[in-house]
């Protein structure tokens, strides 16, 4: 008996293992893409499946699907902005739908994953607006126009890389007609059947020269295309003007359709609304009626119930009262005992836990305020030491680089005289001898000389006089002897002291 419970208990398992992994194994339709996300690799924020299935790990992995069904939508595009700065209406259609592109279905996931056909439709017609009008704004009129499988081709090109990055994929693109404001795509027509004239004036040129005869063939021909030319133009006008009005007529009657399907829906709603909150309300109204009266009544039960076991429990609480009143003070008297007792014992050991505390946080605050001085001396003291530091490096670069200009300046001097130091010396002083001028005159401007008084001898011859005038001027000491102190000779064209002695007699 227990070997076969234990085998049909086995079986159970067997049968429920594959049950649970059979409903983990999902399938990928056609036309849907297998979203799994979660724990699914590293770097990876989901793993998306076209075709096949795969198993989806519990706790660890959830999954989705997204729809590859084609997504039609209605671009039309007003007043665009062309490259000659010409608005245009480009009415178009657009079919997209989510990629089976790896990189694509990678980026649809992550942007697009659980969001209704709505929502991606709005998100897809703002890139393709911006795209549309940027390929309208790189064309020309003419490029538009005459080339289509051009213009589309650059609508391609420009949308479709825009698209890709949400995860779309650009089926296809139509344009259902281009017009314009200024009539200029009119003109275009006007302006070939102008060129066809001049082509035909140029073939009846021609043909004056061959005779009377060319030139009726040729009148005939000339008058056979203008009206043909003239006959195409009128033609696609008109058809251009056709299908402008049917396109307007078309646009107005999808957008009244619009309103009145929009108006309807919302009055069948609100009127839906009113009704079902009206509704509720006098439910609610009549629930609460009925739950009011309810309780009233069990009130009413309750509070007779309540008297007959308020009568009943007061004689038995009066004898309990005087029963515990008894025991009540001796029980009080006793505790007033304790009471005071323990009090007394606690009121003593938080009289040293005070006390302790208050020296423990005297002395935390002692250390904590000595701490304090002590890093601010230190800091104060590494901070003077860095300033005083900086600055004498500071007046060191600025000497030494002082001191490297002199040396280079002088060493430049010494190359120019070629290598005579003497000469060099010479050139300096010179240099310094307005200086040592100066200083002279200002060691003497200074002196207060109220008067001079000559005491001359008497001769009248003056000499006196001239003596004492030279001999305060020789007082001052001469440029040639302050050069002389210095160790040069001052150049010749400064003049030349001449001794006394070797002046001729």
């Amino acid at each position: 008996m227990v070997w076969v419970i234990a085998i049909a208990a086995f079986v159970f398992l067997v049968v429920s293992t594959i049950i649970f992994l059979a409903s983990r194994y999902k399938r990928c339709p056609s036309d849907k893409i297998l979203v799994v996300y979660g724990k699914v690799g590293v770097g990876q924020s989901a793993r998306c499946i076209h075709g096949g299935g795969a198993f989806i790990w519990p706790l660890i992995q959830d999954y989705s699907y997204m729809s590859l069904t084609p997504i039609t939508i209605n671009i039309p595009l007003q007043k665009a902005l062309s490259m000659q700065n010409i608005r245009i209406d480009v009415p178009s259609t657009f079919t997209i739908g989510i990629s089976t592109e790896t990189d694509i279905m990678t980026n649809a996931a992550e942007r697009l994953l659980n969001l209704d056909q709505k929502e991606i439709e709005e998100m897809a017609k703002e890139i393709i607006f911006g795209q549309l009008r940027l390929t309208v704004a790189s064309l020309t009129i003419e490029q538009i126009n005459q080339d289509r499988e051009s213009f589309l081709e650059a609508i391609r090109s420009n949308v479709a890389p825009e698209l890709s990055k949400v995860g779309l994929y650009l089926i296809n693109v139509n344009i259902t007609d281009i017009t314009d404001e200024s009539d200029y795509i009119e003109s275009i027509g006007k302006k070939a059947a102008a060129e066809a004239i001049n082509q035909a004036r140029i073939d009846v040129a021609e043909q004056d020269k061959k005779g009377s005869i060319g030139q009726a063939e040729a009148n005939r021909i000339k008058e056979i295309r203008v009206a043909e030319n003239v006959a195409e133009s009128q033609k696609g006008q008109k058809k251009a003007e056709a299908d402008r009005r049917v396109f307007v007529q078309q646009q107005e009657s999808e957008a009244t359709i619009g309103e009145a399907v929009a108006t309807k829906e919302k009055d069948i709603n609100v009127a839906v609304n009113v009704a079902e909150a009206e509704k509720g309300k006098k439910k609610a109204e009549a629930d609460r009626r009925i739950y009011v009266q309810q309780q009233e009544a069990e009130a009413v039960t309750g509070e007779n119930i309540a008297k007959a076991n308020i009568a009943a429990s007061e004689a038995e609480l009066a004898k309990k009262e005087a029963e515990a009143r008894q025991k009540g003070e001796v029980s009080r008297r006793e505790a007033e005992a304790e009471i005071q007792k323990a009090q007394y014992k606690a009121e003593q050991e938080r009289l040293n836990a005070e006390e302790v505390v208050k020296q423990e946080i005297d002395k935390r605050k002692i250390e904590i305020a000595a701490e304090a001085k002590a890093e601010r001396t230190r800091r104060e003291a590494k901070g003077e030491a860095d300033g005083i530091l900086f600055k004498y490096e500071a007046e060191a670069r600025g000497i030494k680089q002082v001191l490297e200009s002199k040396a280079a300046g002088y060493l430049d001097l010494i190359n120019s005289c070629n290598g005579d130091a003497r000469a060099v010396a010479t050139l300096l002083i010179t240099e310094k001898l307005e200086e040592i001028v100066t200083m002279q005159v200002e060691a003497i401007k200074n002196l207060k000389i109220d008067k001079i008084t000559v005491w001359d001898s008497g001769s009248g011859d003056g000499s006196s006089t001239s003596n004492f005038m030279s001999n305060m001027i020789r007082c001052l000491p001469p440029l040639h002897d302050v050069a002389k102190m210095a160790g040069i000779e001052l150049p010749t064209y400064l003049g030349d002291v001449v001794d006394k002695k070797d002046q001729p007699k």
